[in-house]
Formats: structure tokens, C-alpha cells, sequence
């Protein structure tokens, strides 16, 4: 198979005066080729005697623009973007049926578009600072496999990608304390991938809600120390079970690290 494709990318941004408002615009083309390698011998017949076979992978082309304002208020920042891709022979991967051998493939096309807002405050009297960041998203497959792995039935109409998360949001700030040292917070709240086994109810998985903590101090110019605590309460929940290469997965438990880190002249 041969297949040739250009890339054209164009961006631009516009700086309104006296407000400083800046808007940007990108609209842009990608080709992404596709693996040169297949299968053949005994698991090539396994797949031919259960319905199975290997049709050749095109080359993945996406169709992506995105515009957005960045709007500065009184030391404050909030950035607002939306951004949409249309994916025609989207790659992704299928497992041989309930093995672990996994193989590629592309969808027939795919779209995936959402929003994104950030807010970020200045410095609060030279110590505190605080921000927000919160995604919506859609990731939507369309019609049947056309490459890889297939037992050639059709798609009907729009299906979920297994990294469709609707809703996502971090809240967080850094304070800074006395004697050179610092606290830092991060709460996240998400929505649920979706949901890969058709035992469990609902298109999605549940939401959940994790606190992260960090404390840190600089000792003089060279030396610092720095603790994390992720997922502080604890709390185990499921994170994702469709067909994936690192297969089903729990949200870690709570977990420790500790930083040194020392600077030597150069």
C-alpha cells in the first residue's frame, strides 16, 4: 500500500490593546503511518479458523483546529479553549480474543473535541497562590474496523473511545511559609472512563475524587527537601477496565515520596 499525505499547520494570535486580551486560532492537518509489520504462520491460521483475519492499516489522517482567549483581569489569568479533531482510520488496538496478544487497528474515523478553562490567581500578599483547571470532553468512534485485526462487522452509527472522560477538574494552591519552606495542594475530581465490561452497569465508570499534599524546604541555595503524600484519603476505586495494554487498573493507594536535592557549582 502506498499513501502520501502533507501536513499544512497554520496558526495566528491577536492582542486586543488596552484590554490585552489575546485570541488565538490553529487549524492544522496530520498523517501518522501506520506499522509496517503484520502477522503470518500458526496465529495467523488461529485467527483465519475463528472468523478472524488481518486486513492491511492505512495511515491515520486528522483534521484538527482550535481556538481560545487568554483574558488578564487585576493580576488574575483565565484562559478559555476549545479544540475539535476529526480522525479518519483512527488507530487503536483489539485483543485476540481473550488473550493478552493485542494488534492494531483503525476505525473507520473518530472525533474528539472539548473545552478547557484555566484560572490562576496572582500572588495573594506575596504568599499564596491558587488556581483552577477543568475540561469537558468527547471521544467518539465511528463505523467499523478497516485495518488490523477484524472479523469485518460494521459499526452502527457513534461509539465511545475507552479514554472518553466527560468532566476532569483540578483545584489547587501553593502557600508559601516561613523560613524558606512551602505548602501545596491539589484536589482532583473526575468523571470515569468508559466503561469496558458490558457486566457493569452504565456507559461510564464511577467518578472520584482524590487530595494530594506537598511539603517542602530550601536550605540556603543548594540544598532542598521536598515530601509528596498522593491520594492522601486512601481511597481505592477503578479507574479503568476496558481493553487496554496495561489491562484493568485501580487508582494507586496512598503514597509517599521524598526529594533531596542538592546543587553544585559548576
Amino acid at each position: 500500500m502506498v499513501e502520501n499525505a502533507s501536513s499544512p499547520r497554520v496558526g495566528a494570535s491577536l492582542r486586543i490593546p488596552k484590554l490585552h486580551w489575546v485570541f488565538r486560532a490553529f487549524y492544522g492537518h496530520f498523517y501518522q503511518a501506520p506499522p509496517l509489520l503484520t502477522v503470518s504462520g500458526p496465529l495467523l491460521q488461529a485467527a483465519n479458523n475463528q472468523n478472524l483475519s488481518f486486513i492491511p492499516l492505512h495511515g491515520e489522517r486528522d483534521e484538527e483546529h482550535q481556538f481560545g482567549v487568554t483574558i488578564p483581569f487585576h493580576g488574575w489569568t483565565l484562559d478559555a479553549s476549545n479544540f475539535l479533531t476529526r480522525a479518519e482510520n483512527f488507530f487503536d488496538h483489539n485483543n485476540f480474543n481473550n488473550s493478552d496478544l493485542f494488534f492494531p487497528v483503525t476505525i473507520q474515523g473518530a472525533r474528539i473535541n472539548g473545552w478547557e478553562l484555566t484560572l490562576r490567581s496572582p500572588r495573594i500578599r506575596n504568599r499564596a497562590q491558587v488556581y483552577l483547571t477543568y475540561s469537558n470532553q468527547l471521544a467518539l468512534a465511528f463505523g467499523n474496523i478497516n485495518g488490523g485485526l477484524t472479523d469485518f462487522s460494521f459499526g452502527d452509527g457513534f461509539a465511545l473511545l475507552d479514554h472518553d472522560q466527560r468532566h476532569t477538574l483540578h483545584l489547587g494552591a501553593r502557600y508559601d511559609l516561613p523560613f524558606h519552606s512551602y505548602a501545596s495542594t491539589d484536589v482532583y475530581y473526575a468523571s470515569g472512563f468508559t466503561n469496558g465490561d458490558p457486566m457493569v452497569p452504565g456507559d461510564h465508570l464511577q467518578p472520584h475524587t482524590t487530595f494530594d499534599l506537598s511539603l517542602g524546604k530550601n536550605f540556603a541555595e543548594r540544598f532542598s527537601v521536598n515530601v509528596q503524600a498522593l491520594n492522601v484519603a486512601n481511597r481505592r476505586v477503578l479507574l479503568d477496565n476496558s481493553f487496554t495494554f496495561g489491562g484493568t487498573h485501580y487508582l494507586n493507594p496512598r503514597e509517599l515520596f521524598v526529594q533531596v536535592r542538592y546543587r553544585f557549582h559548576l
